[in-house]
């Protein structure tokens, strides 16, 4: 009954000579044969997979793989492929040569291999999928823009997508280093890098030049006493910035804020260069009298030229002021249904309103600095020069003072590269994963190589395990229909008066039943 029940999958196979030939393969015959076939295919699958991996481990070893990293940068712009500065941000400063040579430095290592080292440090920024699709989608609709649709098209096309993360990659054999000290020197490059992020843009070059040590006696008292005002002037300014910036009221370690520098700053200007200021300026203390006024005289041409010059900037942007306008943007009210204009916010309208009062302050200031120097030429040339006790006392005070100034720039340094590092730029570079040579990170590397070959081969020899089975089962199925056949033909033959054995066993049961029929009826006929 079972066999009756069984379901088949019928394969005939025809010929033009004869239409008699058909293959009849059992399902349950060919679970039979996976069954059969299955302990076998998982030895041999387990075999192939760790020869793959052995093989893949012995290539990877002797190859030596790169190094890889992973760094990342998060402040305003970065995401518009901008730098802190507003400049374009390159992301080849990651080995910048200075950055290179402080990190073999760091290592005790020979400075000459710098650009060994350079050259196989591979930088690659990494895009997400998203943005990927974003941009291949932006293609295709100017790709099918046409007409009236192609500016919409290009607009969009426009949108660009700036990396905030790179990956790091860097071929430690070319350069000659083994495994553990590649590692050393990548991080070392990665970790000095974030010094020359702070040193670039966090505390303030210009400044740095501005303030930078000068040996005032190297002046005349007139001329070091306008040393020390520029350099008081631009450490308020930069003061004066951070403050502003500062919302958070960073305090350093030394225990000041920018705005404790700030009042610092006034303090001495007001009470320390102002006095001696007034005092040089009343007592005519100079070293040299003529050469004073050439000085002053030089100084009141180059402040009025500078003077008509901003002049002529800040009537050309006043000009511009009134004749710009602002873009407009209409909007339908549903009461009456008129329309009502409203200014949009205009950047380069904002721009020359802040260009205005930037170049009306810088005015203001030069005037002041024409009448300060017309005032001391007029004394000096009037009056007499200074005694040498009146030198003396100079002396003591700029010494005084430039002693406070050191301390202050100090100060300002110190505070400003906290902040930049603690607070405005604490998160703005960071090593998301260094580079390591850990027995686990070998052994991710072999996997990760060895994945497809395995799949691939674990597939082939999937497909061999199906078709052997497949095929045996047809080869058994074959034989059994055949050996049925035969039978049958067999048996057919004798039937029609053939002398075969099954036929003679037929005969003898028949008998034996005809007797078990008939004896009844024979006892019956010898009773009566």
């Amino acid at each position: 009954m079972a066999k009756n029940e069984e379901r088949n999958l019928n394969v005939t196979i025809k010929s033009e000579q004869e239409d008699k030939d058909e293959v009849i393969i059992s399902m349950s015959g060919i679970m039979k044969k996976l069954k059969k076939f299955l302990l076998p295919w998982i030895i041999v699958a387990v075999i192939l997979g760790v020869m793959v991996l052995g093989v893949n481990a012995v290539s990877t070893m002797s190859v030596k793989p790169p190094l890889n990293a992973l760094v990342s940068f998060t402040y305003d712009g970065i995401e518009k492929g901008l730098d802190p500065a507003g400049r374009t941000f390159d992301a080849n400063s990651l080995k910048n040569p200075s950055v290179i040579t402080d990190a073999l430095i760091s290592l005790n290592l020979d400075s000459a291999d710098v650009e060994n080292v350079r050259s196989n440090i591979i930088i690659t920024p990494i895009v997400p999928t998203d943005a990927i699709d974003r941009m291949t989608t932006y293609k295709s609709i100017i790709e099918q823009s046409s007409g009236g649709n192609l500016a919409a098209g290009q607009a969009l096309l426009d949108t660009s997508y700036y990396s905030t993360q790179f990956k790091i990659t860097f071929n430690y054999a070319a350069a000659g280093y083994d495994t553990n000290k590649g590692v050393q020197v990548i991080n070392a490059v990665l970790e000095k890098y974030r010094d020359y992020f702070y040193s670039q843009y966090g505390y303030n070059h210009s400044l740095g030049a501005a303030v930078s040590t000068i040996n005032y006696k190297d002046y005349d008292y007139t001329e070091a006493v306008d040393l020390f005002r520029s350099t008081l002037q631009t450490l308020e300014e930069y003061l004066k910035d951070l403050s502003d910036e500062d919302v958070t009221r960073f305090r350093s370690t030394a225990g000041y804020t920018f705005e404790d520098l700030y009042q610092s700053v006034l303090t001495i200007k007001s009470l320390d260069l102002d006095k001696i200021t007034s005092y040089v300026t009343s007592n005519n203390v100079t070293n040299d009298k003529d050469a004073a006024v050439s000085y002053y005289t030089y100084m009141i041409d180059e402040l009025n030229r500078q003077k008509n010059q901003l002049n002529e900037s800040l009537e050309a942007v006043k000009a511009a002021i009134s004749a710009y306008q602002k873009d407009t943007l209409l909007v339908m009210q549903n009461a009456d249904g008129a329309n009502t204009e409203i200014s949009k916010s205009s950047e380069e309208y904002d721009r020359l309103v802040q260009q205005n009062v930037n170049l009306a302050s810088q005015l203001a200031t030069t005037k002041q600095q024409i009448n300060f120097y017309t005032e001391r030429k007029d004394t000096l040339t009037k009056g007499t020069a200074g005694t040498e006790d009146q030198k003396k006392y100079v002396d003591n005070m700029l010494d005084s003072l430039n002693t406070k100034v050191k301390n202050l720039v100090d100060l300002t340094r110190t505070t400003a590269d906290e902040y930049y590092q603690n607070v405005e730029f604490a998160n703005a570079y960071s090593i998301l994963v260094p580079a390591s040579s850990s027995g686990a990170t070998t052994i991710k590397s072999v996997i990760k190589a060895s994945m497809m070959p395995a799949i691939i081969a674990e597939a082939v020899l999937f497909v061999i395990y199906i078709a052997v089975a497949f095929i045996s089962a047809i080869v058994d199925e074959n034989r059994k229909n055949a050996a049925k056949a035969a039978s049958a033909s067999t048996s057919g033959s004798d039937g029609d008066g053939g002398d075969g054995d099954d036929d003679d066993i037929v005969d003898i049961i028949e008998e034996a039943v005809s007797d078990k029929t008939d004896k009844p009826a024979k006892d019956k006929n010898i009773k009566k």
